[in-house]
């Protein structure tokens, strides 16, 4: 009979976050929660008193309280959560002040900064005035270009104190990518460094900042703070200023946080594109800090003085999720650069040198590792890491062994998985519970998680279906920008199911009260655990002249995902090696290297609906061997033969 890989000392159990909570609301409340699946079915029965009991366990700091939790709970979307309460998210993140450390900085060339949490309230204090200064108020966006440093932590901390809305995207991005997301919220501030390091190189990022400015007319002000040299010229940038010199005159003192409804916004962020731009997802100040403490302090286990790691970029949601650590009084490790510069040890130098407890990351990082052959467990002293989060894409059990082999035998691995949507988790770990290979631990307190048939009804453990959540939870975007009538918002998540959050994951309860995530269902690639959108990829490919047509879709492989596309070409053009590094170069220079499709294939025809769009999904069950549901729906359903045991794609 299998056993689990981990399971929870009495120590461990004893001393939890979730342990108290479960405790002090069983007493409250006269109910008998004598394991996590009964807290769980509490949690979801009674999402008024789990919320509103939570709020107050977490000690969230507000000037108003409100008395009702929550107003329209029959309503999916629609429900309106702590209708009355008047807070700041940044205030809540600023919370815990001294000498005690807030934030570590580490980039690849060996470079540490640290700032206690004194030092970064006042560097918020002083940014934060700037920023009014310059006109920025309640509802106004600051745009980040930034690397992971703690200048975009600071900057989105004074951002949001005066009631703006922060939103950041990484500097591996192209001037196109770039502008797709920021041209729609149209910043009145924009924030960049002038340059940053990645696997042994400088980049520069002030050319890309220059065409980047010039395609935003609403941004007044360029700020730039220096990353790798203080010696360029911004001059060319215009409206730059540096960091310094925008703060300068400014002194430090008590922050004067606007107080805000609940919902008011706090983050933008980007769906991956698949269907045109990116749609730009709207996140409250108040859904995303419950939920993030939620997830911090009881499926994390966050206490006071923890050093919480998480290897990101700040185009990516755990960038968000890593900042609200300092709400539970963790300090923030921070690093910039690639992941195995000079070689594979590095995060582990960062964790051994830091006394990392949390270090979380993706199942390609963990992959990446085990093909390495590193053993970090006999180079490194990781005697206070105590979790290890993984998500991005599903974490193969081979990988969950590899974990506890050759990284540490004592530690809680929590596979996790939400998403940008959310801004945070369905899916969670628990120090309280054992951990069981291939299986993510649990489903999040608070939310009605269930596996959906194609008819929308729910199936019991074992079956596979669609991720879908049945009941409001505080975190549910406030809209999408730019969509006055939600007509979007709807369509990306209650179109398939009325009234059902419909997420796009393909899962399987287990018996365990846990999940296995059998892949995306929907037609998103995920490879190394990025999110990439189709429709990014068309964009650029169709630029090249050669190109009339593209198709791209992600083909499981080597237990991840590569990114593979089919070009249609102009007549009498054949496919080269010239050719395909020409369609490379233009897909890399303009979006991401994550991008940039493993294979380049020429076909001779692309498949599409009657009504003219193209069916990625059709194409990627070919390319699967699996079936092809509503061929009849294809305007040329003999095109799929043409992708139907390509040779090019068995190696």
């Amino acid at each position: 009979m299998a056993k689990p890989l981990w399971q929870p000392d009495q120590h461990t159990l004893a001393n939890a976050n979730i342990t108290r909570f479960a405790r002090e609301v069983s007493q409250k409340h006269g109910v008998k929660l004598d394991g996590y699946q009964e807290l769980h079915q509490w949690s979801v029965d009674q999402p008024q008193l789990f919320w509103g009991e939570f709020w107050s366990f977490a000690e969230i700091i507000a000037s108003e309280i409100s008395e009702t939790v929550v107003d329209g709970l029959e309503k999916m979307p629609g429900a309106r959560w702590f209708p009355d309460a008047r807070l700041n998210f940044a205030e809540n993140l600023l919370r815990h002040r001294g000498s005690g450390t807030a934030i570590v900085f580490r980039n690849e060339n060996g470079d540490i900064r640290s700032y206690s949490h004194d030092a970064l309230y006042d560097e918020v204090s002083r940014f934060a005035q700037a920023l009014r200064a310059v006109g920025v108020t309640v509802g106004d966006r600051v745009a980040g270009f930034v690397p992971n440093t703690p200048e975009a932590v600071i900057a989105m901390l004074a951002a949001t104190s005066v009631g703006a809305i922060w939103s950041s995207c990484s500097p591996d991005f192209g001037v196109q990518g770039v502008h797709d997301r920021f041209g729609q919220i149209q910043p009145k501030v924009l924030v960049s460094a002038e340059g940053y390091y990645y696997n042994g190189k400088r980049h520069d990022c002030l050319q890309k900042l220059s065409e980047v400015k010039a395609k935003l007319p609403t941004v007044e002000r360029v700020v730039v703070f220096p990353n790798t040299t203080d010696e360029q010229d911004i001059s060319a940038v215009d409206t730059a200023v540096w960091w310094q010199d925008f703060i300068a005159g400014f002194a430090a003192g008590d922050i004067d946080f606007e107080q805000l409804a609940f919902v008011h916004p706090v983050y933008i962020m980007y769906s991956s594109g698949t269907t045109g731009a990116p749609k730009c997802i709207v996140h409250g100040a108040g859904g995303t800090l419950i939920q993030h403490l939620k997830e911090h302090m009881l499926h994390t286990d966050i206490h006071p003085g923890d050093r919480l790691f998480y290897f990101t970029t700040c185009g990516w949601m755990m960038w968000n999720w890593l900042a609200s650590g300092l709400a539970s009084g963790a300090t923030l490790l921070l690093y910039d650069g690639s992941p195995f510069y000079p070689d594979g040890n590095v995060l582990f130098d960062f964790a051994q040198e830091q006394g990392m407890t949390v270090f979380g990351t993706s199942a390609k990082y963990i992959d990446a590792l085990k093909k390495a052959g590193l053993a970090p467990a006999d180079t490194h002293d990781l005697a206070r890491l105590k979790i290890m989060t993984s998500t991005g894409s599903p974490l193969a059990p081979e990988s969950f062994d590899f974990v506890y082999d050759k990284i540490k035998p004592n530690l809680c691995l929590s596979s996790i998985s939400g998403g940008t949507d959310i801004i945070s988790c369905f899916v969670l770990g628990n120090p309280t519970l054992p951990v069981w290979r291939g299986e993510l631990q649990c489903l999040g307190l608070g939310l009605r998680v269930v596996a959906l048939d194609e008819n929308g009804q729910e199936l019991p453990p074992g079956q596979k279906g669609e991720l879908a959540c049945t009941k409001p939870f505080p975190s549910m975007p406030v809209g999408f920008w730019n969509d006055p009538q939600d007509e979007k918002y709807h369509a990306a998540y209650f179109e398939k199911f009325p009234g059902v959050w419909c997420h796009g994951d393909y899962i399987e309860i287990t018996e365990h009260g846990g999940v296995i995530i059998h892949g995306r269902s929907d037609a998103v690639l995920n490879p190394g655990g990025v999110r990439i959108g189709t429709a990014e990829i068309y964009r650029q490919a169709e630029q090249v002249d050669e190109v009339v047509e593209s198709l791209v879709i992600g083909q499981q492989w080597q237990d991840d995902v590569r990114v593979v596309l089919f070009v249609k070409l102009r007549a009498g053009v054949a496919l080269d090696d010239a050719l395909i590094d020409k369609i490379k170069r233009q897909i890399r220079n303009n979006t991401t290297p994550r991008h940039m499709p493993a294979k380049v294939i020429q076909v001779s025809d692309i498949p599409r609906t009657k009504s003219g769009k193209i069916v990625e999904l059709a194409v990627r069950n070919v390319v699967h061997g699996e079936p092809v549901k509503n061929k009849e729906a294809l305007a040329n359903p003999e095109a799929l033969d043409l992708y139907a045991g390509l040779p090019e794609l068995q190696s």
